[in-house]
């Protein structure tokens, strides 16, 4: 049987569930960071938050996401606050 839930480490099964909610929401639309972490550990997905974080930022990093604050994209070295990730435009 196969299970259609990501492998490997952490950041990496991370990254997959970030990836993969971006792109099934589509270009201009954005998703909370949570939901990749409750797609990972479902209500435990609170002590996850730090490493979402980091893990969207070397994604912005490379250009397969962007990460927004108050609908503008923010610079991925420097930002503070709520985010949300999505697709670049």
């Amino acid at each position: 049987m196969v299970s259609d839930k990501p492998t490997g480490t952490l950041e990496d099964r991370l990254q997959v569930h970030i990836l993969r909610i971006v792109n099934e929401r589509g270009v201009g639309k954005t998703i909370c960071p949570s939901d990749a972490a409750r797609a990972e550990r479902g209500e435990e997905w609170q002590t996850l938050m730090k490493s979402i974080r980091a893990v969207a930022i070397n994604l912005a990093k490379s250009g397969q996401i962007t990460i927004y604050r108050k609908d503008k994209s923010v610079d991925p070295e420097s930002f503070k606050g709520v985010i949300r990730l999505g697709l670049p435009q």
